[in-house]
């Protein structure tokens, strides 16, 4: 993958408001109704009245990205969360993100017939498996834990798309008041397990602490050469007199 895309806003017009961010959100929404159309056009092309084409979702994923694609999907099922059409299997992946409510979110709501939009979504989940990310069936919750010293799975959305890859997801938890769950700063600093990157957060930029099972062999040797690391550098907090 190389391709970035145009900028998903993934904050609340009111928030956009609040931070005088107005035009980002505008853009974002422009683009969200675009991908909307982009959908329906290839479901419409793709469905002969009885089957829809496998790979009926990748020329918009390539037009918009997965981000902007599986947002545009999960804010329609949750907005038709009722209707029976959707696969509960579906609808549980559509409630995993979280899409600020708004009264304009409508707009891109995809009108397509709705098994037949179900069966765009599962494409469109079978194309992004492929990425073969990390996910929330791979952690456990944060929640009032304590995070220095754990492998933390970083958010697809935290992410641009160019960097979307296993081994970008994986960081070690090395400090910052957002590694401790009742601290008000929200600062985690981290080192990435793929490449050695060491950078700051914020706790939210997360979606769960990786279980041990899903730790990969490469991500595991590279966990043990930081640790050992950690254990050889010299304690100069209280010098010898």
């Amino acid at each position: 993958m190389t391709n970035d895309y145009a900028y998903l806003y993934l904050s609340s017009l009111s928030e956009a408001k609040r931070q005088d961010e107005i035009g980002l959100w505008q853009a974002s929404h422009s683009e969200n109704v675009a991908c909307k159309q982009a959908i329906e056009e290839a479901i419409r092309k793709s469905f002969d009245g009885m089957h829809l084409d496998a790979n009926c979702a990748q020329s918009v994923i390539d037009s918009f990205g997965f981000k902007r694609v599986g947002w545009v999907l999960s804010s329609t099922l949750q907005q038709k969360q009722y209707d029976g059409r959707f696969s509960p299997q579906n609808k549980t992946w559509a409630a995993s993100t979280f899409i600020p409510p708004c009264d304009r979110n409508y707009e891109f709501a995809v009108e397509s017939h709705p098994a037949v939009l179900d069966g765009f979504v599962n494409a469109f989940r079978e194309a992004q498996a492929e990425l073969k990310l990390f996910d929330g069936s791979h952690c456990d919750d944060m929640t009032g834990q304590e995070l220095e010293g754990t492998v933390l799975v970083m958010s697809p959305f935290t992410l641009k798309e160019s960097y979307w890859a296993p081994e970008n997801q994986l960081w070690l938890a090395t400090g910052g008041f957002g590694c401790t769950p009742t601290a008000s700063g929200r600062a985690v600093y981290a080192t990435c397990l793929g490449d050695g990157e060491q950078a700051r957060w914020n706790r939210s930029d997360f979606i769960g602490i990786l279980r041990e099972e899903h730790l990969p062999d490469w991500a595991r040797e590279h966990l043990e050469q930081l640790q050992q690391k950690s254990l050889t550098v010299p304690d100069m907090s209280h010098p010898s007199m």
